[in-house]
């Protein structure tokens, strides 16, 4: 459906209708989950799921995440053991990825970039719930955004930074968690932590009755989930992190009452909630500013501790200057990347 520019579907009724029918197709469509808006397709069809890497130019040694409406969906697709059914009923539905061994080869091979372990999630978003119910299979949803670039919360980030390269966009309004799943891998002998996320890092340990492994903090030569490469999540500014106040014609972006001179402020009263579900969006603001870009100090605590992730990630060096999601990929064609 190249060519055709990207249809703006409400959330229900002949929306939903018309969006199952497109991902049917092997189209993709963007939809919202608590967390941000996913770029979904059919993650058992080769031609679907390659699409969302061209249309992202993102690179095919990726993997993706598959949502699924419920657990028992999960369970056929990959291995869930006595550990992931404990985690998945405590938070799922809800912004918690699971990395677990595939259970069969019903999958396209470009969702696991190869790999014997498969992303799984049950997202919580009443339109997420409702498309995959409808849908009836699991889709592959990445964020739907262009590679490496500030993650979408609202419809319109997703129609700016992917207008014309998808088919359809479900509006269901601003993600409420603002921030990407949290990652635990359980495809090893211990839980591992790959990425944080919605669900702190915290709450899991208490779950599970025990610290979770949390590896390096330098980014795997080939990631075995999303949200690994060390630059991501960027916006075209340079970002400095820890800025107690703005140097220069600096954007200064403020967290809690201390901030008064900020000119954007995640969270006035400092609710780390509060600017989880406002980091991407202001970053967009303050990317349209024009100029270098200053965030002020969250606290390493809770869902700072992703807020956090975000930021280092959106501050880290581009290789070659540019969107580290461009190199290497093979679905990429002249015109598709920005």
């Amino acid at each position: 459906m190249e060519g055709l520019g990207t249809q703006l579907l409400p959330p229900e009724g002949e929306g939903l209708h018309r969006a199952v029918q497109i991902l049917r197709a092997g189209g993709l469509v963007a939809f919202p989950t608590e967390t941000v808006y996913g770029l979904g397709a059919d993650a058992r069809d080769d031609e679907a799921v390659a699409g969302i890497f061209r249309a992202k130019g993102r690179p095919s040694y990726n993997p993706l995440i598959v949502h699924l409406a419920d657990a028992a969906g999960v369970a056929r697709y990959a291995r869930m053991s006595p550990v992931a059914e404990r985690l998945a009923a405590a938070f799922w539905p809800g912004p918690l990825t699971l990395v677990l061994p595939l259970a069969r080869a019903a999958l396209s091979p470009l969702v696991t970039a190869g790999l014997g372990t498969v992303g799984v999630r049950v997202p919580a978003h009443p339109v997420a719930q409702a498309l995959l119910a409808e849908f009836g299979g699991p889709l592959a949803a990445p964020s739907a955004n262009p590679s490496g670039r500030v993650s979408p919360t609202r419809a319109a980030h997703v129609t700016e930074g992917l207008g014309g390269r998808i088919d359809a966009v479900l509006d269901g309004g601003d993600c409420d968690v603002g921030v990407e799943s949290t990652i635990v891998d359980l495809s090893g002998p211990v839980p591992r932590l790959l990425r944080q996320g919605g669900i702190p890092q915290e709450a899991l340990e208490a779950c599970l009755g025990h610290p979770l492994e949390t590896g390096s903090d330098t980014a795997p030569a080939r990631p075995n989930a999303p949200g690994q490469l060390s630059s991501h999540y960027a916006p075209r500014a340079t970002l400095r992190l820890n800025a107690r106040a703005p140097e220069g014609d600096e954007v200064w972006i403020g967290f809690g009452p201390g901030c008064k001179d900020a000119a954007f402020n995640l969270s006035p009263r400092g609710d780390l909630h509060q600017a989880a579900a406002r980091l991407f969006h202001t970053l967009r603001l303050a990317d349209a500013e024009g100029r270098p870009i200053a965030v002020a100090p969250i606290p390493e605590t809770g869902l700072g501790r992703a807020i956090n992730d975000r930021l280092r990630r959106a501050a880290a060096p581009r290789p070659g200057g540019g969107d580290q999601g461009e190199a290497g990929n093979p679905f990429a064609r002249p015109g598709d990347l920005p």
